[in-house]
């Protein structure tokens, strides 16, 4: 399965305060921990936990049974976005959900260029009907 951004998030976060901790760099000049707070983590998660749940369902399904399912993570996202002061993900993150989100549906036996095609959109405006983040 692809990984989730959240794993690489976490991963930098980690890796930033065993830096901390051997004294390298300043603590004043790290910022993974205040651009992945344990809350936004969390709350990305519960979100990615449910959409894989849907993947599930997708086996077969319709357009409209798949656009459904972009809809809701990615209105989801722009909850846990909000929640975090409309700034929870920033451009490397979207591009990284976005990717997430595609390369799950594409696992999952979802042709995404032709179900974007057959809709008028290009490959990544998959999300773009939804996405506030």
């Amino acid at each position: 399965m692809t990984e989730r951004p959240t794993t690489s998030w976490c991963h930098g976060v980690a890796e930033e305060a065993a830096e901390i901790a051997a004294g390298t760099p300043h603590p004043e000049c790290a910022c993974m921990a205040g651009l992945f707070p344990e809350k936004l983590l969390t709350a990305t998660d519960a979100v990615l936990d449910t959409f894989e749940d849907q993947l599930a369902e997708l086996d077969g399904a319709g357009d409209e049974q798949v656009f459904a399912a972009v809809d809701r993570v990615v209105l989801t996202l722009n909850a846990v976005d909000d929640a975090h002061n409309v700034s929870a993900f920033e451009t490397d993150e979207r591009e990284e959900l976005c990717d997430y989100i595609d390369q799950s549906l594409t696992e999952h036996g979802v042709d995404v260029v032709a179900l974007t095609a057959r809709h008028g959109l290009g490959r990544y405006q998959l999300t773009d009907r939804w996405r506030k983040w």
